[in-house]
């Protein structure tokens, strides 16, 4: 609370911390407060207000809690920088100890991952590596790969996850000052990365389809090295690519001498079917399948494929660093993808997930709140204030992402993400507290 905004008339509606909270909110929104102003102590801000400064200390928690202020020690209480900048990665993960229930990471439900126990049984000595020289892949998980794979691909690497893969093919083919066209809204940690290659981005807005095919196609006119895309349960709308988008798309990207890297990031917990431009435009697309959110965010790997001229050079590459993904651990994801209690676990998470998925949508429309997207463990809810949405879910002990990090462009409205896949109970209250949430602030637009 400074001086200007008590004096403008900035003080709470109600002589509590939530009311205390909302109050910096609106602030926030208005611009009367600025990203880095510091915050008066707690005991001044009780005096002006004339209330305890206990009240005031909760007051402060709800907005640490939500990310819209920050404590650092000696220097004093923040207004956060909530929004676009060179953490957004951080900005969306950097709070999830401090609730009960935090629907903020993104990762999936720890319930739902496979055993690893009887596929670790299995292995034996004799599929144990034992030299720097044998093969960096497993032959025999690039054949069961092949099986499901979205198109005839020429070859194939396995990485360290799928933001190894995404660093490593925008090392191949990135250089400072390029175009790389992006979804928008789009994963912050991607932004975050191309940002540090110095990349130039360029955002495409979605509609339930896909990218827009004519704004890409406007996005195409100057030269790009790269475009990025989410073909399925893209992170953080869930839209997933339809067959007929996708050819549209690879026919504008095929025009214009680019390279697709694609980003499927929740392989085989999405229930859409898998697809790639890569079936129409094989000789330019990079298409990546993690494993992490269905098999064990700690197993770290991701397969990558693409024409042998990219991936050869990924793999020369990598011969400066790591070298290799350690084969035991390929060896472990071939257990889990050919042993049947493994496979029928990951389809049982997928079928859990989706039913997850549409019970919390279906909440929210009863309440008037409709989003986008049909696949993944995420949702992409609008809000009408997004800071006023976050402190009000603080307050009862829930953590959200803020939509901010996650656009390119200019958001028209406000958002947050809901990482829905770990609600399996007391969805009708959960949608109920969302819905409150997303209308949070709406009536003080005319004030």
């Amino acid at each position: 609370m400074t001086e200007s905004m008590i004096e403008l008339g900035w003080a709470p509606d109600e002589p509590t911390a939530r009311g205390v909270a909302h109050a910096v909110s609106r602030a926030i929104r208005d611009g009367l407060l600025q990203p880095g102003t510091k915050l008066p102590s707690i005991r001044a801000v009780a005096t002006r207000l004339q209330l305890s400064p206990t009240t005031i200390s909760a007051a402060w928690s709800l907005l640490a809690r939500s990310g819209a202020i920050h404590t650092d020690g000696r220097r004093g209480t923040r207004i956060a920088d909530m929004g676009l900048g060179s953490t957004r990665y951080s900005q969306t993960l950097n709070r999830q100890s401090l609730f009960p229930l935090d629907l903020s990471t993104g990762v999936p439900d720890r319930d739902l991952l496979p055993d690893l126990g009887q596929v670790l049984k299995n292995l034996t000595s004799a599929v144990t590596p034992g030299s720097y020289l044998d093969p960096p892949v497993v032959p025999e998980l690039i054949e069961v790969l092949r099986q499901d794979w979205p198109y005839d691909a020429e070859t194939f690497a396995i990485v360290d996850g799928a933001m190894d893969a995404l660093e490593l093919a925008t090392r191949a083919l990135v250089r400072f000052g390029d175009r790389v066209i992006v979804e928008h809204p789009t994963f912050p940690l991607l932004l975050d990365l191309l940002e540090a290659a110095g990349a130039e981005i360029v955002g495409v807005p979605m509609d339930d389809q896909g990218m827009l095919p004519t704004d890409l196609e406007q996005a195409l006119a100057t030269s790009a090295a790269a475009v990025i895309l989410q073909p399925r349960a893209q992170n953080p709308t869930g839209i997933s690519l339809t067959s007929p988008r996708a050819e549209h798309l690879s026919r504008i990207i095929g025009a214009a001498d680019v390279t697709v890297l694609e980003d499927d990031s929740a392989g085989y917990v999405a229930w859409t079917p898998a697809i790639s431009l890569g079936q129409w435009l094989p000789e330019r697309t990079l298409h990546v399948r993690s494993f992490s959110k269905s098999h064990g965010p700690d197993l770290r790997l991701a397969a990558m494929s693409g024409p042998a001229t990219i991936i050869n050079e990924i793999i020369s590459r990598r011969q400066l660093g790591q070298g290799w993904t350690s084969r035991l651990l390929q060896r472990i994801l071939l257990g889990l993808l050919t042993e049947k209690p493994a496979v029928e676990h990951i389809d049982h998470a997928r079928h859990e997930y989706r039913r997850r998925r549409e019970a919390v949508v279906t909440a929210l429309a009863t309440h008037g709140v409709q989003v986008r997207g049909t696949d993944g463990i995420n949702i992409w809810i609008p809000v009408a204030d997004e800071s006023a949405a976050m402190v009000r879910l603080a307050s009862q002990g829930i953590g959200v992402a803020p939509g901010a990090p996650f656009a390119v462009l200019p958001l028209q409205q406000g958002h947050i993400r809901v990482t829905i896949g770990a609600v399996s109970e007391s969805v009708s209250e959960l949608a109920e507290l969302i819905a409150q949430a997303a209308l949070a602030g709406s009536w003080a637009g005319g004030r």
